[in-house]
């Protein structure tokens, strides 16, 4: 036995959804061998063993949608509708960037991910540097499916992101052929064509071919903010999700972020085709764009995940926040008993594990899955008194701060608060230093 977790309150988030009080769990190698009650008798060749006395363990949290290139914005774009913002300060920004500050974005982002209990995320770089991400996740141990950025068209597109089709199509392929895989399935790629107002017809039908020969995941956004979608309509004739269809984009490989102004008819493919949707409320809010309706979506059969986002829109990376405004959101429009705190940790477990293409390896804590896991506190004043619903409990009450072991294929990334594959003061220190070069850029 390579690691054994004691005295914990599992949430399985397992087919019953079982809790389960003062139970073990065996890991052995990168795999969960044992969840349920303690075994007796002396754990010969445990080599590791957590005392998870007065914490409940929970599947990692998996962010659905996330931009790990854009964090040294943070605070630096508010204000401003999704295209003037992107136009006007984040496409110059991730402009801006060289392999050395991509690399320090994406230790910032990492870092906060891993101290606010996410074990994996779907990311969407920028258009160049996308090594610097896979080699980041790589070194501080995170679960990453993600890809450059693709932007063959786009009207105010800044010279440093323009790229030809063919440019766009071959540095992917050199990057799947590179990472899709590596570090023993822990990091996989993702083909990420920003939207429909940046990518040709013809790129968006090839990242289809790509994605089915080679076997990997689709990531875009689609219809997040109403001017976005009459643009849309005006260039193509259609709408979003309806003219990915057209294009042949659509299915269970694809995850399209954000999904707020869906048509009836743009509902019907998302359903009949099987694609994820990633749920991003803070972001969403905070360009003023509106949310998405959820509680339609699941209920029609939509697999949908949660997501926060880049940093310049939300500003935190944090699913304890999402998680909470995820439940509370939709209540004042479907009634109080929308959005169970159960189906809210379902986005951020389960299904966030369908929308990374990873589902049967991740989101719950059954025997035979990845072992990815995080303990939370919930004794702290925030949370007491607690109640036997330890799952309303965690989505209501629980704080990032409150976690306190992350642990990703077997591996602790955190124990005790303590970040073990990061240094965090010289990921702050070099992400600052960073920053006030890019920002300075954008004045």
């Amino acid at each position: 036995m390579d690691l054994v977790i004691s005295n914990a309150t599992v949430v399985t988030m397992n087919a019953a959804r079982e809790v389960l009080r003062d139970a073990e769990i065996v890991i052995q190698g990168k795999r969960i061998a044992k969840v349920g009650p303690p075994s007796r008798g002396p754990k010969s060749g445990v080599r590791r063993l957590i005392d998870a006395k007065g914490r409940v363990v929970i599947p990692g949290l998996i962010h659905s949608h996330l931009h790990a290139c854009q964090t040294l914005c943070r605070n630096h774009a508010d204000g401003l509708e999704l295209l003037d913002w992107l136009r006007e300060r984040i496409w110059p920004f991730e402009a801006s960037h060289d392999k050395e500050s991509m690399r320090a974005s994406a230790d910032l982002t990492f870092l906060e991910c891993i101290r606010s209990g996410a074990t994996a995320a779907l990311d969407m770089g920028s258009v160049r540097h996308y090594d610097a991400v896979f080699e980041s996740a790589r070194d501080c141990g995170i679960r990453l499916v993600g890809g450059k950025c693709m932007m063959d068209a786009g009207q105010g597109v800044p010279a440093g992101l323009r790229e030809t089709t063919e440019s766009s199509l071959a540095e992917s392929l050199k990057l799947i052929e590179k990472w899709h895989g590596a570090e023993n399935g822990r990091l996989r790629y993702a083909l990420a064509p920003r939207f429909v107002l940046s990518c040709t017809e013809k790129l968006l039908r090839q990242v289809g071919v790509l994605a089915g020969d080679h076997q990997v995941r689709i990531h875009t956004h689609a219809s997040e903010n109403p001017t976005e979608c009459d643009v849309v309509r005006d260039k193509t004739g259609m709408d979003n999700v309806s003219y990915f269809a057209h294009v042949g984009l659509l299915g269970p490989h694809t995850t399209l972020a954000h999904c707020v102004w869906l048509t009836a008819e743009e509902q019907r493919h998302l359903r009949e085709s099987h694609t994820r949707v990633a749920h991003c409320p803070s972001a969403n809010l905070k360009l003023a764009s509106g949310y998405a309706k959820v509680p339609e979506l699941l209920a029609q059969g939509v697999v949908v995940g949660l997501g926060a986002d880049g940093a310049p829109c939300n500003n935190n990376l944090d699913l304890f926040v999402e998680m909470r405004l995820a439940a509370l959101l939709h209540k004042p429009r479907t009634g109080p008993t929308s959005m169970s705190a159960q189906e809210v940790l379902e986005l951020a477990t389960l299904n966030g594990a369908k929308a990374l293409g990873l589902d049967g390896e991740v989101g719950s804590l059954e025997e035979g899955r990845l072992a990815d896991l995080v303990t939370v506190e919930l004794c702290q004043p925030h949370s007491t008194p607690t109640s036997d619903d330890v799952v309303s409990t965690l989505v209501y009450s629980g704080q990032s701060r409150d976690v306190r072991d992350v642990i990703v294929d077997g591996h602790v990334l955190m124990r005790d608060r303590q970040v073990r594959t990061l240094d965090e003061r010289r990921v702050l220190a070099s992400a600052s230093r960073h920053a006030a070069r890019l920002v300075a850029s954008l004045d």
